[in-house]
């Protein structure tokens, strides 16, 4: 038997999350269907982070195991001519048989794209969240600091949250505008569930000018969810990248400790 890591790729735009749910498309079911068909055996996955419904990624990692013995390349090219478009696999390795794609992550970047322009985009309507206000970067950005470190992030976390501790550590969240977009970026040893989204949500209000900069510290401060803003739309949600110890030999520019691709 023996483990292998997967990258994998998807618009998560038509699928109900990651996780396998009876009755409804996942991201999950769909891409062991594709590998169990390469290794002509049951496939199961345990994935870096459970995407919710409609939220994409450019750098899920996952892993397996299997007595099937193929080629890295016959791993990502098989499984990919049984998947639609929105799904790929974007590269496979052998692992030492104590990886694990969720515990042995130190580190998870996930990026939030915001269209900030006038109308709306009929290209992008499914990928990035629609702001037509014009958004005050460098307020959302004096904010994002106030964030930054380690604390209880009560007041960012839904109310589905099943995490046992609130504490994490946001190592960095970064606010910056390309054109028509704005780009909020968070990185951090682990989030809790909507955290990202409510955390773009309260940056949002306060680019708008509906709140100042200090918001962001109070509603932090308060640990009470109830104070913070909306959550923000699922379409707009990137997990990015996830940092694994350089020992375990993930693909250089994916997953090693250090950088974070520049995708997108």
């Amino acid at each position: 038997m023996s483990r292998i890591a997967v990258g994998i790729e998807y618009d998560g735009s038509a699928y109900a999350g990651w996780q396998s749910q009876p009755g409804t498309s996942t991201i999950q079911q769909s891409v062991e269907r594709a590998l169990s068909v390469v290794a002509a055996e049951p496939v199961s996955l345990t994935c870096a982070g459970r995407t919710d419904a409609g939220v994409h990624a450019w750098g899920q990692v996952a892993h397996f195991d299997t007595s099937a013995a193929r080629a890295a390349r016959s791993w990502v090219l098989g499984a990919n001519s049984e998947l639609p478009q929105d799904l790929s696999v974007s590269w496979a390795t052998p692992v030492a048989a104590h990886f694990h794609a969720r515990y042995c992550a130190s580190a998870r970047t996930y990026r939030y794209l915001i269209l900030n322009r006038d109308v709306r985009s009929a290209l992008l309507a499914r990928r990035v969240a629609w702001i037509h206000q014009p958004l005050d970067v460098a307020a959302m950005a004096q904010a994002a600091r106030m964030l930054e470190g380690e604390h209880d992030f009560s007041a960012f976390r839904s109310s589905e949250c099943q995490a046992r501790s609130p504490t994490r550590h946001l190592e960095r969240l970064s606010v910056q505008r390309r054109a028509d977009l704005v780009v909020i970026e968070a990185t951090a040893n682990a989030f809790l569930h909507h955290m990202v989204r409510n955390i773009a949500g309260l940056l949002i209000r306060i680019g708008k000018g509906e709140e100042p900069p200090q918001w962001a510290a109070d509603v932090l401060t308060a640990k009470d969810r109830r104070r913070g803003a909306a959550t923000a739309p699922a379409a707009g949600l990137y997990l990015l990248a996830v940092r694994y110890p350089a020992s375990f030999g993930l693909p250089a520019g994916w997953a090693a400790e250090g950088g974070v691709p520049d995708r997108l």
